[in-house]
């Protein structure tokens, strides 16, 4: 298996148990420490009080959750390792089970098999205990085991239901992070900001529904980047009208799976590229019909701007290869910028929230995610 981060979250089922200390804020500190490391907690499961299994010892708490996350299944059970270590889990000193702080196994991973020396996915005993498959069931009843060909609740169903549940509770990251109150976010930013990426991730870490501008099937991008003094007034308003159109249908009619809409632009974003890019007389014109169009659409209640250098923005755009994007220039991101940070500083109608990700890597670094997700949500 290549040792590669995915661009889109893999559901990741994950068993937790404990039967030393204290048990409850074990399990809490557990799922802190993934949610910190590995993604977020997007389903908890019932805790169960359970007999020790297999040898002599206290019983155990044990529990399921649910963690979206970008790392493949070899760089999450080396984090889960990581965290029973630094919870104080020792190797087992025998081939007997021994007692433990916190025991973590990956359940489930998408419905994926893997067999290596080091990993087994499904856990190859899951179906045989129900200590796993009772808590799995809370969270997972429909799954498919991709081996046995059976839902996580046909196989609970053959084995003892367990008895005794605690009163408690992992808490969800939505209820950290509660971006789902908005009810539309815009997400903006310079060329090669990482306003796309972060739209996708909060889109499906928090059932949001999502609305990403349609710039690749625009013919006039190409040209422009050409010959800009041609091609400048046909693509800026090919650009406002297919952004008028699409936040008009899409922005506007919810989605009842969905509980918020994220965009990765706002029309705003016409006006200031059209002052770049346009002449006077010619923006004259484009301002006219713009403010036309302004008074009509839904406004977002948050309008995030993801700032980074223009230096940190030409590796970014170098890195993702498009062709035509790889003659611009630093002055021309310079513009750009100073664009919106004159939309920002004027804004009277919009609630901004600016966030600085030049030193951020959102995509890979779970920690990184989470300080964009507290900025987002600061007062």
């Amino acid at each position: 298996m290549k040792n590669i981060h995915s661009n889109h979250n893999h559901k990741t089922f994950i068993a937790l148990g404990s039967n030393l200390g204290d048990r409850k804020q074990h399990l809490l500190d557990a799922s802190r420490r993934m949610e910190q490391r590995l993604g977020l907690i997007i389903s908890t499961a019932s805790v169960y009080e359970v007999p020790a299994a297999g040898f002599t010892g206290g019983d155990f708490l044990n529990t399921c959750i649910l963690v979206n996350t970008r790392k493949n299944a070899q760089e999450t059970i080396a984090i889960l390792q990581q965290i029973e270590r630094d919870m104080g889990r020792v190797p087992r000193t025998g081939k007997n089970y021994e007692d433990r702080v916190i025991d973590l196994d990956i359940v489930l991973f998408d419905d994926q098999v893997i067999t290596t020396p080091d990993l087994q996915i499904p856990h190859p005993r899951m179906h045989e205990r129900n200590f796993v498959l009772q808590p799995l069931v809370d969270i997972a009843y429909k799954v498919i085991h991709p081996i046995l060909n059976k839902s996580m609740a046909e196989l609970s169903s053959t084995l003892e239901p367990l008895e005794k549940m605690v009163d408690f509770e992992i808490p969800l990251s939505r209820k950290r992070y509660p971006i789902q109150d908005l009810n539309f976010i815009a997400v903006e930013g310079n060329i090669g900001s990482g306003k796309t990426s972060l739209t996708h991730k909060l889109s499906e870490d928090f059932n949001a529904k999502q609305v990403l501008e349609r710039f690749a099937d625009n013919p006039f991008l190409p040209l422009f980047y050409k010959d800009k003094e041609r091609y400048s007034f046909p693509l800026e308003m090919s650009f406002l009208a297919d952004r008028y159109q699409q936040l008009s249908d899409e922005v506007a009619q919810q989605d009842l799976f969905k509980e918020f809409t994220i965009a990765d632009y706002y029309v705003i974003k016409s006006l200031i590229f059209s002052k770049i890019t346009l002449e006077k007389e010619e923006y004259s014109l484009y301002k006219r019909l713009f403010n036309m169009m302004y008074k009509e659409l839904v406004k977002p209640d948050l309008y995030v701007y993801l700032y980074q250098t223009e230096e940190r923005l030409l590796e970014n755009i170098k890195k993702r290869g498009r062709d035509y994007e790889q003659n611009i220039e630093a002055s021309y991101l310079s513009k750009i910028q100073q664009g919106y940070a004159e939309f920002i500083r004027s804004q009277q109608e919009l609630k901004v929230k600016v966030i600085d990700v030049t030193d951020l890597d959102f995509v890979n670094n779970q920690e990184d995610y989470l300080k964009v997700l507290e900025k987002i949500l600061e007062d």
